[in-house]
């Protein structure tokens, strides 16, 4: 059953975020949403009890199942969210990677970056203008080293099965301008048989610059979502550098799932 924790700071990138993930569940037999606000003076209560409560009743509108919200005063925001994934026990956790204001996205997107590097769970970044018109086709990047360990397959197993999308695996390596490497092809044959039985295509892009080639193969393809694993080539923290991920939610206009093998 999906249990999906959503947090929102009442700015417009976190209620498109929000609403993203409202389409997303729609329709999802037992799919529960939690919106999730953490306001800093008892004089915003009032305000964020209304808010939410408008957000909820605009999920059950949109057809989720059930709709749940939780708010608290103060504490760190983070440490807030991870504890209330653990007693939720949630599967995964929505976020905007922006806010309405100047600190506000200094506040919002960092905090999108921390959860991601708490590895509790899951977390899908909702780009400012991403909207959701379906998942027919999922990306993952793969460094295509010891896929057997690295690959976080029962995760892609369950959006494969919720969604019944196009599984495009992708690796992006300069040394494809050659030929791939028997090791490659070994671990190609290995992750085939892992998603046997979903309909899949394997990439390899030859060049440098991970990024660039990323933001072109989501384009051409129209990648309605990207997987990622922190740890990507040994050194994929890059991307969740504040100027790599400003860079994938305005550049990269489609939803970016992190999580760790």
């Amino acid at each position: 059953m999906p249990r999906v924790l959503i947090a929102v700071d009442f700015s417009k990138t976190s209620f498109n975020a929000a609403r993203y993930a409202a389409g997303m569940l729609s329709g999802q037999k037992d799919a529960l949403a939690i919106l999730y606000h953490n306001y800093q003076n008892s004089h915003e209560r009032d305000n964020c009890i209304s808010y939410l409560e408008s957000l909820k009743q605009e999920f059950l509108d949109k057809g989720v199942a059930a709709v749940e919200y939780e708010s608290e005063m103060g504490g760190n925001f983070v440490d807030n969210l991870v504890r209330l994934a653990h007693n939720r026990t949630a599967t995964s956790v929505v976020m905007g990677i922006t806010g309405h204001s100047a600190l506000k996205e200094v506040m919002m997107g960092n905090s999108t970056i921390e959860m991601v590097k708490r590895n509790f769970c899951p977390v899908l970044i909702i780009p400012p203008e991403a909207q959701y018109n379906g998942i027919k086709n999922v990306a993952f990047a793969s460094q295509f080293i010891d896929v057997e360990t690295t690959t976080p397959d029962a995760l892609i197993k369950s959006v494969l099965d919720i969604f019944h999308p196009f599984l495009h695996i992708v690796n992006v390596s300069s040394k494809h301008y050659i030929a791939l490497t028997e090791e490659v092809r070994e671990q190609q044959d290995k992750m085939s048989e892992m998603f046997k039985n979903y309909k899949h295509e394997f990439y390899f892009i030859g060049l440098n610059d991970f990024f660039d080639a990323i933001d072109n193969f989501t384009r051409d393809y129209n990648i309605d979502m990207l997987i990622t694993v922190p740890g990507y080539h040994g050194a994929m923290d890059y991307l969740f550098k504040r100027t790599y991920t400003q860079k994938l939610a305005y550049h990269i206009s489609i939803p970016l799932l992190a999580v760790h093998q």
